[in-house]
């Protein structure tokens, strides 16, 4: 099969959308945007060993290229609509663009969005995602937003995917009853958009955890020009988590592990009540770690009350050894 044979044959649906005007196979995508809405967009690019395994099962690889974008959208807060795709491949492998699609297709349609276009190219494997989705006017959720006295809150519990890694790789032995969740956490990452949705109206920043909370965090304070101070006796770790490793070792794959894709967001305490409101609808646990202070934009690690560091760092892909 040649390119555009793939592209026909695994990549050309028809779309459900009567949003999508022209979709895969013209030069473009025409697409009908609401009005009085704002466009939601977001890039990512994952290459095959820096971001996962060559061997990664195809399928799960699909889920996660297009999970990982549409947790910048849950981030924002906006609803999700279009996506395209460019896949840089070896070779024509059937098998696998099958699997992929499979993965892909799934996690797609749950959200409703539409394949709109893209590009596929030959070379060392590489997949890059754009995301597309839509925001009520004045309601997009930015890093800028945070204010003194704001609780700092984080869904789900941090440090599995991380875990689920070091597992892989045979840094750490997880029991047996552990290991199918530690690699799903890594492997299949599930997007927070119901929650950005619910937190439109109540937070005053947010993000998505994709290099570690440590890490992460630091946008927000740099962004909205305060400093941060976690408690980190109050951050969630799972189960697994805490089976697995020591207490000291579980805080820090959980500030600095990565490939989270929770969410972290702050609200003012005149809204924590409606926040346990609004969250309970969506499913998802969520815990306060902190809070957010004036000072130079940092964040400050306590335990107890007192001072607490790790010796790791988030993730960087340009950081000197």
């Amino acid at each position: 099969m040649n390119e555009f044979d793939i592209i026909k044959h695994y990549f050309t649906k028809a779309s459900h959308r009567k949003d999508v005007l022209m979709g895969p196979g013209d030069d473009c995508a025409i697409l009908q945007v609401p009005a009085n809405t704002l466009l939601a967009v977001s890039t990512d690019t994952l290459v095959s060993g820096v971001h996962f395994f060559a061997d990664m099962d195809p399928a799960a690889l699909g889920h996660k290229a297009l999970a990982v974008n549409l947790s910048d959208l849950a981030a924002m807060g906006a609803d999700p609509c279009w996506v395209s795709l460019a896949l840089t491949l070896p070779e024509v492998d059937q098998a696998w663009i099958k699997q992929f699609c499979a993965g892909f297709f799934e996690l797609a349609e749950y959200y409703n969005v539409a394949l709109i276009g893209g590009d596929m190219t030959k070379g060392p494997l590489s997949i890059t995602v754009t995301v597309q989705g839509t925001l009520p006017e004045g309601k997009g959720l930015m890093r800028s937003g945070a204010g003194v006295g704001d609780g700092i809150y984080v869904t789900g519990t941090l440090g599995d995917a991380a875990l689920g890694l070091q597992q892989v790789l045979g840094n750490i032995a997880v029991s047996a009853e552990h290991q199918e969740f530690v690699r799903n956490k890594f492997e299949h990452p599930h997007p927070r958009i119901l929650v950005g949705q619910a937190l439109r109206d109540m937070a005053t920043s947010a993000l998505d955890l994709s290099d570690g909370l440590a890490g992460d965090l630091a946008h927000i304070c740099r962004a909205s020009n305060l400093r941060a101070q976690i408690e980190v006796k109050q951050l969630p770790l799972s189960e697994a988590m805490q089976a697995s490793v020591s207490q000291e070792r579980a805080w820090e794959l959980a500030l600095t592990g990565g490939d989270d894709y929770e969410l972290c967001f702050t609200v003012p305490e005149l809204y924590r009540g409606q926040l346990e409101t609004a969250l309970a609808h969506c499913g998802v646990k969520f815990s306060r770690v902190g809070r957010m202070l004036s000072g130079e934009p940092s964040v400050d690690l306590v335990h107890d009350g007192q001072p607490y560091q790790i010796v790791s760092q988030s993730w960087d892909h340009f950081r000197k050894a």
